[in-house]
């Protein structure tokens, strides 16, 4: 199939005015010339519309502006889904920027290795200090890497749509829910049910800004609750694509790792919670929907022990829970982060 643009990229426009021309300028500039970007304002109260509006008479061949009633990321996301048509997509968040030829090494290595998704290296920095506070996805090398059952590489993925593209093919009728902190994690699950190999750039090519105004540190109930429902979605998917039973592995594991692990983390540093009933209520959960946790491959100790500390760290947490301590790793995690002041990512 022929395709005027090669990649489709969706940036996500909701105010933000100051940062708006940085990261358009980086997009329009890239070195890959047959690209669409289509500028989605969700609803912006200030000049971020006419920005937009200016770049789209600027650049007729590359910026298409579009205006919208504010309804959320997810909706602006979507949007942008629906009326891309490039043989790859992606998402841009406009108060961050990439580098010239973030596109091309993308595509190129998607495209050369017969990929569905490629993925490249970012660093996080933080918008006050203008200091960078990390690296991530780097470590991968030019690693192709296929969906593999026995594999569970692609659970450690992060979960943000930034740094990745997509064959629009794959990912074309999936869509950005309406719920807050998992909405990424979720999407890109669901799109290992379409996705077969995945292409990695260790480069750091985009550049993410921490506004910590924008951050969410902690998550409620409505968070919790949320979130088992969408998993039950995500199993859903799989089954439909008759591909649970061969997944479930991969699938039970990151329910235990998002579920169990960081949100009832997250969730214990609100008071109004009884985190130990909710981690109970979890593990009931988790038990009924996706029981194969309590046995998977991937957190048994030898196991883990060829990955590094980490992974015997996420091995040790497991046990804990099996054996109705997860309030000890809730305590030693809350410790490490608050006193110790570990960022700690898995």
């Amino acid at each position: 199939m022929e395709y005027k643009y090669k990649l489709s990229i969706v940036a996500l426009v909701y105010n933000l005015e100051k940062y708006l021309p940085r990261c358009l300028d980086s997009l329009v500039n890239q070195t890959l010339k047959e690209i669409e970007i289509l500028c989605v304002d969700d609803g912006s109260t200030d000049s971020a519309p006419q920005i937009i509006d200016e770049y789209a008479k600027k650049y007729p061949q590359k910026v298409k502006a579009y205006h919208k009633e504010n309804g959320g990321e997810f909706t602006t996301r979507n949007f942008g889904l629906e009326h891309a048509s490039g043989e790859y997509i992606t998402f841009v968040d406009t108060d961050d920027y990439v580098e010239p030829n973030w596109a091309e090494k993308l595509y190129d290595a998607a495209k050369s290795n017969n990929a569905d998704m490629a993925v490249c290296g970012f660093e996080r920095i933080d918008l006050l200090t203008n200091k960078v506070v990390s690296k991530d996805m780097t470590g991968y090398g030019h690693a192709v890497k296929e969906i593999n059952p026995k594999d569970d590489f692609c659970v450690f993925i992060n979960p943000a749509p930034w740094n990745k593209i997509f064959k629009r093919e794959k990912v074309k009728d999936l869509r950005f829910q309406n719920f807050r902190n998992f909405n990424d994690m979720i999407f890109l699950a669901s799109s290992y049910s379409r996705i077969n190999k995945i292409a990695f750039v260790p480069d750091v090519l985009y550049h993410y800004y921490l506004r910590y105004d924008s951050q969410i540190h902690s998550v409620n109930s409505k968070d919790v609750d949320n979130l088992k429902k969408y998993l039950l979605e995500l199993k859903k998917l799989y089954e439909k694509e008759n591909k649970y039973q061969e997944m479930k592995y991969i699938i039970d594991f990151m329910a235990f790792l998002h579920l169990g692990m960081s949100v009832m983390y997250r969730a214990s540093y609100d008071k109004t919670i009884d985190i130990k009933k909710m981690v109970k209520d979890t593990i009931v959960y988790l038990d009924k929907n996706f029981s194969t946790w309590r046995k998977s491959p991937f957190l048994k100790f030898g196991y883990s022990f060829k990955k590094g500390f980490k992974r015997v760290a996420l091995s040790v947490i497991a046990f804990l829970y099996r054996h109705h301590m997860a309030m000890v790793y809730i305590g030693i995690y809350r410790f490490a982060v608050d006193k110790l002041k570990i960022d700690i990512k898995w």
